[in-house]
């Protein structure tokens, strides 16, 4: 892999897991900014992209949220790994958009039809390629189509919390939310003042 910008040269991939998303090791030489040549080294976790929504409800002044079991969470100190979060996930081979109407019905059990996107970032550019489209979007108790809980082929096993929103930014502010993401989309309703 080479790589026009003339900072990087010489780009050397070995790949060291490919079991269910692709690990790989990247040796390169970087011109510094004092500009000297040195040879980095790198390991670089390429998952896809991902999408992530927070729904709030108008009417009632309440958020969805899910909350499931995440192993590295409860790795690093995260009590019983369980995170409260926004419903998301990876793109596959979908647009943002779809990808995320499609996991609201799976994990939140609602069928929604529009969105607003919000912002897009690199979740951890130091180590993830994953870029996420954050959106928000509104619901109505009348888009209930099923219970969601995520899909038992992909393993999830998922609870949907219907919280109000003073209540969410409550565990925002005491350490109950932890999950960047969401913060992120709180963070978004509370500067917009979108509930209040």
């Amino acid at each position: 892999m080479e790589n026009k910008i003339n900072h990087i040269k010489h780009i050397k991939e070995t790949v060291l897991s490919d079991q269910h998303y692709i690990l790989k090791k990247l040796s390169f030489d970087y011109m510094t900014s004092n500009g000297k040549w040195e040879r980095q080294h790198r390991e670089v976790y390429n998952r896809g992209d991902g999408a992530g929504i927070l729904l709030y409800n108008r009417k009632k002044k309440t958020v969805l949220l899910i909350k499931q079991f995440r192993m590295p969470a409860y790795l690093n100190g995260a009590k019983d790994g369980f995170i409260n979060e926004i419903c998301g996930g990876l793109l596959d081979d979908d647009d943002p958009e779809t990808c995320i109407m499609r996991e609201v019905k799976e994990e939140l059990g609602f069928e929604i039809s529009t969105v607003k996107k919000v912002y897009e970032g690199f979740s951890s550019p130091g180590v993830l390629t994953e870029k996420m489209h954050f959106f928000i979007a509104e619901y109505t108790d009348e888009m209930k189509v099923d219970s969601g809980g995520g899909l038992a082929t992909e393993q999830e096993d998922i609870e949907v919390l219907e919280i109000p929103y003073s209540e969410a930014i409550d565990m925002l502010n005491n350490g109950k939310i932890i999950d960047t993401r969401t913060i992120v989309l709180l963070q978004y309703l509370q500067i917009h003042k979108v509930l209040d």
